[in-house]
């Protein structure tokens, strides 16, 4: 056996005697505050994805608006305190209390017109 294979050897195994040393090291000392705190730390990654996920989806439901455009009937979805454009007619919209209410420049007077037949007299 030379010199070389030993030393060879031993550096191949530094890595797991290390390994053993800390081990040993942390169990003289007391480990359970190392497995509390990775139970913790473990407990808190699995949760909090699916909390903040229950709770996005809690907050889109009470927020997503999707109706008709006042304008052109488009189908359209929008949150609830913004402003959208219709991708149909391009009338900007502000979305309140769930509904698309018509964003008009002050002064300007929104009407409906409604078809009204009236008989004709021929003669």
């Amino acid at each position: 056996m030379n010199l070389k294979s030993s030393q060879f050897n031993w550096i191949s195994l530094r890595p797991w005697l290390t390994l053993l040393a800390i081990v040993w090291l942390l169990g003289s000392i007391g480990l359970s505050w190392l497995v509390n705190s990775l139970l913790i730390i473990f407990a808190v990654m699995l949760i909090v994805p699916i909390v903040g996920f229950i709770g996005f989806r809690w907050w889109l439901q009470h927020n997503l608006v999707t109706e008709n455009c006042p304008v052109c009937a488009y189908e359209l979805a929008g949150l609830n305190k913004t402003q959208v454009q219709c991708p149909n007619c391009g009338e900007q919209l502000a979305v309140e209390k769930g509904h698309f209410q018509r964003i008009a420049p002050e002064g300007t007077i929104d009407i409906t017109a409604v078809e009204v037949n009236t008989p004709t007299d021929e003669l």
